[in-house]
């Protein structure tokens, strides 16, 4: 199974043939990003990110929700976490 994360793209750092690059926000965490395959992409753009590689573009709404979803979920194993460490 693969996972690809959205990410909103901050800025173009690398705009050369094949060496396309940019700096994407994926919450409050910032990485470097291949952009190849997204010639189209600009500032401000939502990107789905795979090992490293932005591989598509989606809305705005989508990318917000699914965030919203790993947030949820990052809450729910704190939780877990918690009971299971009050478990004597």
């Amino acid at each position: 199974m693969c996972l690809a994360l959205p990410g909103e793209l901050l800025e173009i750092t690398a705009d050369a043939f094949c060496q396309r690059s940019g700096l994407v926000a994926f919450g409050n965490i910032i990485r470097e990003v291949n952009l190849s395959f997204l010639p189209d992409a600009k500032k401000g753009d939502f990107v789905l990110v795979h090992v490293g590689f932005a591989i598509s573009k989606i809305d705005a709404a989508a990318a917000t929700r699914t965030l919203e979803l790993f947030a949820e979920l990052d809450e729910m194993s704190a939780t877990d976490q918690e009971q299971t460490d009050a478990i004597p």
